[in-house]
């Protein structure tokens, strides 16, 4: 499984209300259309950005899909036909974003209220990280990759159900869901 994850924030003057609103419409419009190869989707508010400047509060946009192949329809999709009206208008409503594609790499997607970013520690495999994690994927984690990047993202997303004590550090977002839908 594959995940879309884009971040962004609202304009200055745009009510997190109004901006929830327009998001929730593109996002329902998107689901509705049945894009090839789209498992689900998750907005999560969060009270920070952290590789966004400024550093505001924002968004993240989980589009959980098969494979690389789904990308494709999935971005066709998202400026075409029924589509289209509710992107531009939460496009224009939006500051800044970047994105990334990660993989799920340990675990089962869950719904989380925790997403721990962060990076392999220098020096260490990425054997031994997966087994230090393991005690967490254990625990009903699940551990996100970063297969591309578009911007200054850490390495991997452990999501978890509840506060956790990692092994070593990361960068703690409490996730406020705001739309969930599938997986298909």
């Amino acid at each position: 499984m594959l995940a879309y994850v884009f971040w962004h924030v609202p304009r200055p003057g745009v009510t997190a209300p109004d901006y929830e609103t327009a998001h929730h419409k593109f996002h329902e419009a998107l689901w509705q259309s049945t894009v090839p190869g789209l498992l689900g989707l998750r907005v999560y508010a969060l009270p920070l950005i952290p590789w966004l400047e400024p550093q505001l509060p924002g968004y993240e946009d989980w589009h959980l899909l098969d494979d690389s192949a789904a990308l494709d329809a999935l971005n066709a999709a998202a400026v075409t036909r029924a589509r289209q009206l509710p992107h531009d208008r939460i496009a224009a409503m939006a500051a800044n974003g970047t994105a990334g594609l990660y993989g799920l790499r340990a675990g089962e997607m869950i719904e989380s209220t925790q997403a721990y970013w962060l990076s392999k520690p220098d020096g260490m495999s990425y054997e031994s990280f997966g087994q230090s994690i393991s005690p967490l994927i254990n625990a009903g984690c699940c551990l996100w990759g970063r297969r591309m990047t578009l911007g200054p993202t850490p390495e991997f997303c452990l999501h978890a159900p509840a506060p956790m004590k990692l092994p070593f550090p990361a960068r703690q977002l409490a996730n406020e869901a705001k739309f969930l839908r599938g997986p298909r």
